[in-house]
C-alpha cells in the first residue's frame, strides 16, 4: 500500500500525521510512504529523518493525494482538499463529522474510505486514539491557566503553588474523566488546592483513595458548583453537566 502523509492546513494545527517511527514501522511492513515536503516542520521532524527511515518526500500535497492508497492526516480535510480526494481512497484522521454535515457530503460524494480515529474501539470498548486527546487537553488546561493567572495577562496574579505564607491557588475541576483526571494531576503537581467534582461516587471514591484526600472531592450539583466558582482562582471545566 501506499500511504500518503500531507502537510496539515488548518490554522494552527503544527502535527503531523505520522513520525518517523511509524514511517519506519510500515516500510519494514513493505508499504511506501509519502510525505509531502516540510510537513513534519510544525513538530521539529525534519524531511531527513523521514528520509532516513525510507520514506519519500514529494513537493507537493497534489501528488500525495493522488499517488497515495491512504492518507494519513491529524485534522479533517478542510475545502481546499476535498477536491483531492477520490473514491476507493481511505481517510485516516480526526473527522468529526456530527457538526460538519459539509464535510460529511463532501467525503460521501468523493466516494472515500473514512475511519475516524475518534470512533476506533477496542474490544473493551475504550477509544485507544481519543483519550490521548483528552489526556493533552486536561494537562494543556492546567498550563494554560496558570499562564492566564499572571497578572501580566489579566490575571489576578496568583501563583499556582503558593509560596510559604502565601495561599496557592484555588483549582476546581468540573468533571473527573480522563480530561479532569489529568488536569488535578498537573494541578496537583504544581502545588495547587484542587477540588474536584463528578456525579460518580465511585470516582470519587477512587481520587480519595488514590491521592490520600490532596485533591478534594464534592458531589457535582449546582449549588456546589455555583459555591466553588466564587471561591476558586481557576475552573476547568472537564465535562459537560445537563
Amino acid at each position: 500500500m501506499i500511504v500518503g502523509v500531507p502537510k496539515e492546513i488548518k490554522p494552527q494545527e503544527n502535527r503531523i500525521g505520522l513520525v518517523p517511527s511509524g514511517v519506519k514501522a510500515l516500510t519494514q511492513s513493505g508499504h511506501q510512504v509519502l510525505v509531502q515536503q516540510g510537513a513534519g516542520l510544525g513538530s521539529g521532524l525534519p524531511d531527513e529523518e523521514y528520509i532516513a527511515v525510507g520514506a519519500e518526500i514529494v513537493p507537493t500535497a497534489e501528488e500525495v493525494y493522488s499517488r497515495a492508497d491512504m492518507i494519513w492526516k491529524v485534522k479533517e480535510p478542510l475545502a481546499a482538499e476535498y477536491p483531492l480526494l477520490r473514491e476507493g481512497q481511505i481517510l485516516y484522521t480526526y473527522l468529526h463529522l456530527a457538526p460538519d454535515p459539509a464535510q460529511t457530503k463532501a467525503l460521501v460524494d468523493a466516494g472515500v474510505v473514512g475511519i475516524a480515529y475518534e470512533t476506533v474501539e477496542l474490544p473493551d470498548g475504550s477509544l485507544p486514539l481519543l483519550v490521548p486527546m483528552s489526556e493533552v487537553a486536561g494537562r494543556l488546561s492546567i498550563q494554560a491557566g496558570a499562564h492566564s493567572l499572571e497578572k501580566h495577562q489579566g490575571g489576578r496574579g496568583v501563583l499556582m503553588g503558593g509560596v510559604p505564607g502565601v495561599e496557592p491557588a484555588r483549582v476546581m475541576i468540573l468533571g473527573g474523566g480522563i480530561v479532569g483526571l489529568n488536569a488535578a494531576k498537573m494541578a496537583l503537581g504544581m502545588g495547587a488546592d484542587v477540588t474536584l467534582l463528578d456525579i460518580s461516587l465511585d470516582r470519587m471514591r477512587w481520587f480519595d483513595n488514590i491521592y490520600q484526600g490532596r485533591i478534594k472531592t464534592l458531589y457535582s450539583n449546582p449549588y456546589n458548583i455555583e459555591r466553588c466558582l466564587g471561591e476558586c482562582d481557576l475552573a476547568i471545566g472537564a465535562v459537560l453537566i445537563p
